[in-house]
């Protein structure tokens, strides 16, 4: 089967590479703005740590200028710009815009499928912003950014990936070039000098892109639908925890579970996962399975995002639920280059 799909993969390969064409030689126009646009998105079809690098940015931009982050809103049943308000929906938001809104409700997040059409209605409004950021934008070409960010998965470079429907890939790999710079993400947090030159050479990147090291800190459980305490991950170690993913890549957090000596059941569901009552049926009878061993129940942040309207009224309402969040942090001592060179790209300095 997997052999089979190569023809296709070359199809695929060929219309994108048509398409790059066109755009890199002016047939197809991007728009450019007068403000700066950072975009922030992946050569992959998801599983890169994409919205926690988002979140890293608006919290460091968030205090300097009026910041607004535009979405396509994967997954929501609206069409359309859509302004973004904590009481919103997932069903009219998605998950992630949501999740931004709720994280940072001081800053504007809308969403449209039509990136030029979004920053045009954003700009017109009593207060445009000064900053745009651009979540999962790499492939919209026809918005230009001032500064374009990508992402790649240390456990599955985009120079080790094939293109869909082989692999995971939205584009060849050599489309790297478009990037100002390349986040090398979920990287184990004790890699060595020689881990690092190996990384950069495998990556091959010009000489006008800079590149940087990131992992991820998983923090202290939190609530989701009760006023219990927050758990220290390390009060998990010899319990068992029922770990309820609906993500790309959940390994990274299986592996921070294990490392913490977690007895881990694992329910697994697709990306950007909807719940159902029978899915919450499932995970609560998990539960009873395990009740006399005092399980924890954990889920992703993005996942409660997407939870939380679903919880009254169902088999999990008397279940005590947690989620997991997590924060971006620079390995190599590169977060203050990277600072200062996203400052330039925001216009601060």
């Amino acid at each position: 089967m997997y052999w089979f799909l190569f023809p296709f993969a070359f199809f695929y390969g060929v219309i994108v590479s048509v398409r790059n064409r066109l755009y890199n030689h002016n047939v197809l126009k991007s728009k450019s703005y007068s403000i700066p646009v950072i975009s922030i998105g992946n050569l992959s079809v998801g599983g890169t740590g994409k919205t926690p690098h988002s979140e890293y940015v608006i919290s460091k931009l968030k205090n300097y200028k009026e910041l607004a982050v535009l979405s396509r809103g994967y997954k929501r049943k609206t069409k359309g710009f859509f302004e973004v308000k904590p009481s919103s929906s997932v069903i009219e938001v998605g998950d992630e815009p949501l999740q931004m809104k709720k994280k940072f409700p001081d800053i504007r997040v809308a969403v449209d499928e039509n990136r030029v059409e979004g920053i045009d209605k954003l700009l017109t409004t009593k207060k445009p912003p000064g900053v745009v950021i651009l979540d999962d934008a790499y492939q919209h070409r026809r918005v230009k950014p001032s500064y374009s960010i990508l992402l790649t998965d240390y456990n599955r470079l985009f120079t080790e990936d094939y293109l869909l429907p082989v692999g995971r890939l939205r584009e060849r790999s050599h489309n790297k070039k478009r990037a100002n710079c390349v986040i090398v993400t979920k990287c184990p947090f004790d890699m060595k000098p020689l881990d690092f030159r190996i990384l950069q050479k495998e990556l091959d990147l010009f000489p006008y892109q800079s590149l940087f090291f990131t992992t991820f800190r998983y923090l202290s459980l939190k609530p989701i639908n009760h006023q219990g305490k927050v758990l220290s991950i390390s009060t998990l170690r010899n319990k068992n925890v029922i770990v309820v993913t609906g993500i790309a890549n959940p390994k990274p957090l299986y592996n921070e579970l294990k490392a913490k000596e977690a007895i881990i059941h694992k329910i697994i569901y697709g990306d950007h996962h909807n719940f159902t009552k029978s899915d919450l049926k499932h995970i609560a009878n998990k539960y009873k399975s395990l009740s006399d061993k005092e399980p924890v129940v954990v889920f992703t942040e993005k996942d409660a995002t997407r939870l939380k309207g679903h919880i009254e009224g169902s088999a999990l309402e008397a279940i005590p639920l947690y989620y997991i969040p997590i924060e971006v942090s620079f390995l190599n001592n590169g977060e203050e280059e990277f600072l200062l060179r996203l400052q330039k790209a925001a216009k601060l300095v």
